[in-house]
Parts: C-alpha cells; structure tokens; sequence
C-alpha cells in the first residue's frame, strides 16, 4: 500500500533531484479550483436554463438567448477549468486556457514558485518564461507546492546528465 503521508521535507537543495521521482507519465492539475469551476459550470447553465423555461413572458427566442447565453458563460467556466501539466519521460506539455506548449526537458532550466506567485513559472532556455497555471496555489496551497516540488524534482532529473554508476528516468 503506497504511503499517503503528506510530504513535510523542505526543498532539495538547488541542483539535487529529490529521493522520490513521480512515476511518470504524471499529470498535475488544480483538482479543488477545477472541481469548483466545473460544478459553478453545471449550476450556473441549469439554473439561467431553468429561469428561461420558468420566465412566462418570454418568447421562444429569447428563451433560446437565455440557454446561449448559459452556454457560453459556462464555457468559458470550462475553458478556465483547463490547465494541467502533462510530464512523461520526453518532456512537459503545459495546457493553460486557451494554449498549449509542448517542452522538452532540456528546455527548462528551472521551475519557480515564489510566494504570491499565482502560478508556477518556468524559466526556458531560450530565455522567456511560461506560465504553468496547472499549478496554482490558490484553493490548495500545499498541494501546489508539493506539486511544484515534484516537477522541479523531475526537471532536475531530467537535465542533469547521470554521473558514474547511477541511471536516468
């Protein structure tokens, strides 16, 4: 049975991959605010739904107006539910709204997460910086830093060549 204690060690030191990899392929998302955002999604469209069925003095139309209208803000509810962090052994694919990037690992140099960022960034090799909006610490702050943690273990992993005697992946 694997353990399921939550991870109270501080951060590796810079340049060292931590004891315990995730086993990839390893998707990391924020479970809680996609939760929240997908049942704000449902109740937002069932209830504007309901008013326009429920509305007397409404006209086919515009009942069909009030349901669009439904529609798309529980769209756009979904399309902020979104973002995630796709890794396995090749690389990172950073899903945010309406983006999707996919990484090498060679390509990120480091994963930051500093406090009151909104997001985790990565610093690429090429000199810019990606948002990562698959971790965020609002609802579930420890769970973001664990999940920083955990890609920033593997980045390290990743990029750093082997030494003697030891193996990659």
């Amino acid at each position: 049975m694997p353990d399921t204690t939550p991870d109270t060690t501080p951060d590796p030191a810079p340049g060292t991959p931590s004891d315990q990899l995730p086993a990839l392929p390893v998707t990391f998302r924020p479970g809680r605010t996609r939760a929240v955002l997908l049942s704000a999604a449902v109740a937002l469209f069932a209830a504007i739904s309901l008013i326009a069925l429920l509305l007397k003095q409404v006209n086919p139309g515009e009942r069909l107006s009030f349901v669009f209208t439904a529609a798309l803000l529980a769209g756009v509810l979904v399309l902020l539910a979104r973002p995630r962090v796709d890794a396995d052994e090749t690389g990172v694919t950073v899903v945010n709204i309406v983006t999707r990037r996919r990484l090498e690992w060679a390509q990120i140099l480091r994963v930051n997460l500093r406090p009151g960022d909104p997001w985790v960034f990565l610093d690429l090799s090429d000199g810019t910086s990606l948002p990562v909006l698959g971790i965020q610490p609002g609802i579930a702050r420890e769970r973001a830093i664990a999940d920083a943690r955990a890609l920033r273990a593997l980045a390290v992993a990743r990029t750093t060549p082997p030494g003697p005697g030891t193996s990659q992946g």
